[in-house]
């Protein structure tokens, strides 16, 4: 049995919406993107500490997945690389995408039925990177086991969000925070 975490950056008012690029996601009109670059040096030292040094195996939503497959699996003698382009990838879709990225898998059909398998399985943390839609799809069936959350001082308005309205959630239990010289606040929350 492993643990399933997501890995997620948000403004202060819980907007996850492209947080690295400007044309990132625009779906819904979104123009803010690239809300968290300004603070990327920091936070990112921050994230590889907290979040990516043990083993862990990633799940994706489609459109995720190709913008990390995208930018990672061209990463060469880079720690982070190193270990995302060694990891076993499961990606959620309803279609048939290329899985060129190593170590790439597709779950599609019931997703929830399929996640749950995977969290059955031994092996390393299974994290969501990103990935709004799937991260409403998870909360729905209530998969998440830890939510590793980066809070940025930013406010962009209206976007994708991590809690949508009416995600079901039992209470939460605060496992560790830290805030960032620049701002950003990492807190770490397990179910209860």
């Amino acid at each position: 049995m492993r643990d399933l975490a997501i890995l997620t950056f948000q403004t202060l008012d819980g907007v996850m919406q492209a947080p690295m690029m400007p044309d990132e996601d625009r779906s819904g009109g979104f123009d803010k993107g690239g809300w968290a670059a300004p603070y990327f040096e920091e936070v990112m030292a921050q994230v590889g500490r907290e979040a990516m040094a043990a083993p862990y195996d990633m799940l994706f939503g489609r459109k995720t997945y190709d913008q990390f497959a995208g930018h990672w699996s061209t990463v060469e003698n880079d720690p982070a690389a190193d270990r995302m382009n060694a990891a076993r990838k499961y990606v959620v879709s309803n279609g048939s995408p290329s899985l060129s990225w190593t170590n790439s898998h597709l779950i599609h059909g019931d997703v929830a039925a399929e996640i749950k398998a995977l969290k059955a399985q031994e092996g390393p943390l299974l994290q969501v990177h990103g990935s709004a839609e799937l991260i409403q799809t998870l909360l729905s069936h209530q998969l998440i086991d830890e939510f590793r959350l980066w809070t940025f001082p930013a406010v962009v308005g209206a976007g994708k969000r991590v809690f949508e309205t009416g995600a079901p959630l039992d209470s939460l239990r605060l496992i560790k925070s830290e805030a960032c010289a620049n701002g950003v606040v990492m807190t770490i929350y397990r179910t209860a």
